[in-house]
């Protein structure tokens, strides 16, 4: 999360590590600079209040002023109340109901409900799953409800049709028999927003949830609004039995207020991050990991995950058998790899993940730039006869100047891809031979990432 807390908190974890003694005089101090740093982001005043004396009564504890090294040990209980702030561990989503189990989606308009009830619906076909219906109950906005049909569409699910003549209570109750009759597991029920709280908004999603008595009712909420944030989630628990929060547009250049803030006003577990616009940009929330994220710290688990789930298994598999048996790595393959990176997001994607100290270096590298020169990769390799990308050794001048044509890249372009290429190939030659069989396997034994094919 590129946000002004995450830049300001990250700072300060660098100060404070490296102090050898900590007294009273610096620690209040640093939570000067944390008050004026959540404060900065919109995190609400009575949130703040309540970290920093939790933090100042454990900071001016034996645990720390005994330690070894207390720098460190200061570090561990900012990460350890932030992540309490937040809600600790990991809260999924409850379909322990008779199915279908009801999920409620409510919030303002501009949140991003409507394309985050399709990225749940993705989540739970693929993570859980589920056959998944949803329905529109924003009759105010008939664009809302073919936006609906569009992403759930994408999303693998199925929709329910309505119209803006219908009352949204009607619409719920007829899709949730359709539900029962045809055998689905999940029902999700995207609402209408309005740009502020009004009485009416709050009489209608009320009587929803009375007539449908849903499992979950989840509060979406965009993470760039701020105190706003705070000032919405009070209403919305005033009014309803909110189980749940998704928190949208973490990837934006939010201050980073609203995770710390609505956990705590409305007593409801953060369940899911919204970290792109993509319909897969839906993580599950793990305090503890964004409280990483926010101190600079990265989270390390988040990138394997990310990776391992862009990695084609079947793929990998094929090519090392083919490597282990001889069969050499050719540009196919080659392209292939490029594809891989594509699948897992992109360079950008990954780098929110590192840890400040490794994405600051990695920053330094021009992103886009890097993307285009990828692009240009596989242009040039697609520009190649199915013979050249088998046999790259046939490749000499004549060919490169027609490859080079093709692709709309200058001649050195080709040279410059051949030579990485050339370097990737000796590098899966040592792979056969097994020494880097024992690390792959190592790996492989990490929480959370799978056996490498290797």
């Amino acid at each position: 999360m590129a946000s002004a807390l995450s830049d300001k908190l990250s700072r300060l974890v660098k100060e404070i590590r490296g102090q050898a003694r900590i007294t009273e005089t610096n620690v209040t101090d640093m939570l000067r600079e944390v008050r004026m740093a959540l404060l900065e982001a919109d995190v609400a005043l009575p949130v703040v209040r309540d970290f920093i004396a939790r933090v100042r009564t454990k900071a001016l504890g034996q645990d720390v002023l005994g330690s070894l090294s207390p720098g460190q040990a200061l570090v561990s209980i900012v990460n350890r109340e932030l992540s309490a702030t937040m809600g600790e561990g990991v809260s999924d989503i409850n379909l322990a109901a008779q199915p279908p189990a009801v999920i409620l989606m409510a919030g303002l308009q501009g949140a991003g409900k409507t394309t985050t009830t399709a990225k749940l619906a993705k989540h739970l076909i693929e993570k859980r799953k589920k056959k998944v219906l949803t329905v529109s109950g924003d009759v105010y906005r008939p664009a809302a409800i073919e936006q609906l049909k569009v992403v759930t569409a994408q999303a693998g699910a199925e929709w329910f049709p309505s119209s803006p003549d219908q009352k949204p209570v009607d619409i719920a109750l007829a899709a949730l028999d359709y539900a029962r009759k045809h055998f689905f597991d999940v029902l999700l029920v995207d609402t209408a927003g309005r740009l502020a709280i009004d009485e009416a908004l709050m009489q209608e999603i009320k009587g929803l949830h009375a007539a449908l008595n849903p499992v979950e009712t989840l509060f979406v909420v965009d993470a760039m609004q701020g105190q706003d944030a705070v000032n919405t989630a009070k209403a919305f628990k005033e009014a309803l039995p909110l189980t749940g929060i998704i928190l949208t547009k973490l990837d934006g250049v939010s201050r980073g207020g609203a995770a710390l803030s609505v956990r705590q006003v409305t007593g409801a577990p953060i369940k899911f991050a919204g970290t792109s616009e993509k319909l897969d940009g839906l993580e599950v929330f793990d305090a503890e990991r964004h409280a990483g994220r926010i101190l600079g710290m990265g989270d390390i688990l988040a990138l394997v995950e990310q990776v391992t789930s862009g990695v084609d298994m079947a793929a990998a598999q094929k090519l090392a058998a083919k490597v282990k048996s001889g069969g050499g790595f050719d540009l196919n393959d080659f392209l292939s790899q490029i594809q891989q990176m594509k699948q897992m997001g992109g360079l950008s994607s990954l780098m929110d993940k590192l840890p400040a100290s490794m994405a600051a270096k990695a920053g330094q590298m021009d992103m886009g730039r890097v993307e285009k020169d990828i692009q240009r990769k596989q242009g040039i390799i697609h520009s190649m006869t199915p013979l050249e990308r088998r046999k790259p050794e046939l490749i000499k001048a004549t060919r490169k100047r027609r490859i080079a044509a093709g692709a709309g890249v200058q001649v050195q372009e080709v040279n410059r891809m051949l030579k990485e290429f050339e370097q990737m190939q000796d590098m899966m030659k040592k792979m056969k031979g097994g020494g880097m069989m024992k690390m792959m396997k190592r790996m492989g034994g990490m929480k959370g990432m799978p056996k490498m094919p290797f």
